[in-house]
């Protein structure tokens, strides 16, 4: 039995906006400064600066022993990479997760993108397949959301999708979460089918929604140090994220720019700005 802790008033959903968007913008820096040449802690004093111009600070420094605003994670390793200075290199598949607190209400989200590699264009296009099959899978997870009447709908909605779209593995270990006045809370949100129907989604309820998704087994071990998940058989990873929220008129997705306007298009599904 969930508490009825999980769900959020209108009021407290209207607060957690700020954050949404503080997380939305670091991101969206972060991306523009990828680039063959540029490193890890670029993107992530780029992202900590946008954070605290919008009057928040990195809640991933707020994670004990943790002393970065980003996890940029690179070919193999899946997530929780710690920024380095080796910079970006031609083909590089880089996942990058972040978040914002402010006013005490959190935002967390991630995204995947491939460098360009013109001498090696078939590992280029594997890799920006791998992309888009994660890319594809939160969108069609944040669509079931919509129309779910339990939470553990958009596992199995994800898992369809990337059984659908090829040989590619789903993570076990890691799975999404709950947010709001601390990025990890309940529920849990997985992105596969389990034998039980989770929370009801009815207004009130926010989640960040996080495929994991690998080129080959799903088996991980965890770097020396101490943070960095990477698979086991040295296959490559993709990892996307939003926070979704719920209310009374429909979704909304805080950490996307325009709401979620162009992930749901497909869908059929429209977002509905919080009230």
């Amino acid at each position: 039995m969930f508490r009825r802790s999980i769900y959020k008033s209108p009021a407290e959903l209207r607060a957690m906006r700020a954050a949404g968007a503080a997380t939305a913008a670091a991101l969206a820096e972060a991306r523009r400064l990828i680039a063959v040449g540029a490193t890890p802690l670029e993107l992530d004093a780029a992202a900590e600066r946008v954070i605290v111009e919008r009057g928040g600070r990195s809640n991933f420094q707020l994670e004990p022993g943790y002393r970065h605003t980003l996890c940029v994670s690179v070919d193999d390793d899946v997530v929780h990479g710690i920024p380095g200075d080796r910079p970006f290199r031609p083909g590089d598949l880089v996942s990058v997760d972040g978040g914002a607190e402010v006013d005490g209400w959190n935002g967390d989200a991630a995204f995947t993108v491939v460098l360009d590699d013109p001498t090696r264009p078939d590992v280029v296009a594997s890799r920006r397949e791998l992309a888009r099959v994660t890319e594809h899978a939160l969108w069609t997870g944040i669509a079931a959301l919509a129309r779910a009447r339990h939470l553990n709908e958009v596992g199995a909605a994800i898992e369809e999708a990337v059984q659908a779209s090829g040989e590619y593995g789903i993570l076990l270990d890691y799975v999404g979460h709950g947010i709001g006045r601390r990025m990890h809370e309940e529920p849990p949100v997985f992105n596969y089918a389990v034998d039980r129907r989770g929370p009801a989604v009815k207004p009130g309820l926010v989640v960040a929604i996080e495929p994991m998704i690998v080129a080959g087994a799903i088996e991980t071990f965890i770097r020396d140090d101490g943070w960095t998940v990477t698979t086991s058989d040295g296959s490559d990873a993709a990892h996307v994220e939003h926070s979704v929220a719920v209310h009374a008129d429909g979704v909304w997705v805080l950490t996307a720019e325009d709401g979620g306007a162009a992930g749901l298009e497909p869908f059929g599904i429209t977002p509905i700005p919080i009230a």
